[in-house]
């Protein structure tokens, strides 16, 4: 059987004991390397193992410093401090169906240990889309060492966060990942944070150089598979129709009783020098949701929709709100969970449109408890943003911001995906495709995090659901930019 040499992270040999007695015992491991962060002596071997000595494992050096290190046939890197259970054969298992793909890089879902409770740990399926940085593979990743080398070749750029994430992308311009979903290892979970929480890493202030250095190596990967786009935009004519309004404020809702009012007030509250209405679409509320929105009847600028059908999510209740004739010219989102952060939110946004000349235009939030009082990470600015690589970027992050508002004619003509969870993103990528997008940075937004979040606490296969479809649509985005660029 083919061989493979193991690289391990090592802090101390207490904490890498029994991660290494586990790589001892299988027989398909030719050599155990360790790498470590002590630069206070030179070490070349540890407990007699090998050791490279770098700043940290996700490096570009380190990717370099196994390439040169590694002679096996394979190349088995982990990524945790913590101890690895190897699943019983599992890594003839990996060996097996890595003879039998010839794929560049597999990875396996795991079991997780947490207080003493064994929970399963499924992993989805990459493709063309998975462009995440923080896609998740596991902590126990298989490359062909062949394949491994040939990437570390084309690594030109030198990263200090991005070094494993920029060869990943390298290895799928030319072998295929390969997701083995037979649970082939045990590890410890170390983040014990709900989903709600981890929703907003990306886009922290404290991991801002991270992802510049993301930014830069989707970047060029986006150019050496033809789908990356230039600053160069269709214009935008504004009076091409004409609309009962200046802007229509939506707002799709279901069962949120005890948030709508805070919401509808926020729009009413609204200072514009033009003509502006709410359209709401009570998606079939039971909680008293549909009596909180009738006591605002009397006014004129309401108007309450319930839909015929049954069958729409988020995205649906969108296009019924967008379809009806009293829409106004410019679309604007407002969640019915949240508020506008002033009465001057919706003349901000209005402005915006004419100033950029965009097709759509998105503003800045704070993320708020229940009570509205700001929680971290604070304000979401989405500074990344560049009218240079915005739209590239893009396919990399896993949203725009909010609020988001639309050109009511270019929104008609693409429609919103009929699903509640990644429909802006799909309507994003799709306007940024051919259209700017503008942005304001000043908060218009308070985006209230409470138990009631769609997405506070996901178990891990709603959340692998959410993820596979956030791929699917970038797979998608990525292929339509492709046809772009023949």
């Amino acid at each position: 059987m083919a061989t493979i040499d193991a690289f391990i992270p090592y802090e101390s040999l207490e904490q890498v004991q029994s991660t290494l007695n586990e790589m001892k015992s299988s027989p398909v491991i030719r050599q155990i390397h360790f790498i470590t962060t002590d630069h206070s002596t030179e070490i070349t071997s540890i407990e007699g193992h090998p050791a490279i000595t770098t700043s940290r494992t996700t490096a570009t050096a380190t990717m370099k410093q196994i390439a040169n290190a590694a002679q096996a046939d394979y190349i088995l890197l982990y990524l945790k401090y913590l101890p690895l259970q190897l699943g019983y054969l599992g890594l003839e298992r990996m060996l097996r169906i890595a003879e039998d793909t010839q794929a560049g890089m597999l990875y396996a879902d795991a079991y997780q240990w947490e207080a003493n409770q064994k929970k399963a740990h499924p992993l989805i399926d990459y493709q063309q889309g998975s462009l995440r940085d923080d896609f998740d593979f596991g902590s126990l990743l298989l490359f062909r060492t062949q394949a491994f080398k040939a990437a570390v070749e084309q690594m030109h750029e030198t990263f200090e966060y991005a070094g494993l994430y920029d060869l990943r992308l390298k290895i799928s311009q030319t072998n295929s990942l390969e997701h083995i979903n037979e649970y082939l290892y045990s590890e410890i979970e170390s983040d014990k944070r709900a989903s709600g929480e981890k929703l907003f890493d990306y886009v922290d202030p404290k991991n801002r150089i991270v992802q510049l250095e993301m930014e830069q190596a989707c970047t060029n990967h986006l150019k050496a598979v033809n789908a990356y786009l230039p600053a160069e935009f269709e214009k935008i004519q504004f009076d091409e129709a004409s609309f009962p309004a200046e802007a229509s404020v939506i707002i799709p809702v279901y069962n949120r009783v005890k948030t709508i009012e805070d919401a509808i007030r926020s729009v009413f509250n609204q200072k514009t020098d033009f003509r502006f209405n709410l359209i709401i679409i009570d998606n079939h509320s039971t909680d008293g949701t549909t009596e909180v929105i009738k006591r605002y009847a009397s006014d004129s600028r309401l108007i309450h929709l319930i839909p015929n059908r049954f069958d729409l999510g988020i995205g649906g209740c969108w296009n019924m709100g967008i379809d009806h004739p009293q829409c106004g010219k410019f679309a604007v989102q407002l969640d019915s969970d949240d508020v506008y952060s002033s009465e001057n939110t919706l003349q901000a946004i209005v402005n915006a449109f004419y100033e950029q000349k965009c097709g759509m235009v998105v503003g800045s939030y704070c993320i708020t408890n229940f009570a509205m009082q700001t929680i971290p990470p604070g304000i979401i600015d989405h500074k990344e943003w560049t009218e240079e690589n915005g739209r590239n970027n893009a396919l990399r992050i896993n949203g725009f911001g909010a609020p988001r508002a639309f050109y009511t004619s270019l929104l008609r003509q693409l429609h919103v995906p009929n699903t509640s969870y990644g429909e802006d993103y799909a309507l994003g990528l799709a306007v940024s495709r051919k259209y700017r997008i503008g942005r304001i940075y000043d908060v218009l937004y308070l985006c209230r995090r409470w138990e009631d979040n769609s997405d506070a606490a996901l178990d891990v296969q709603k959340m692998n659901q959410h993820n596979l479809y956030k791929d699917r649509i970038r797979t998608w985005e990525l292929k339509a930019r492709q046809q772009m660029n023949l």
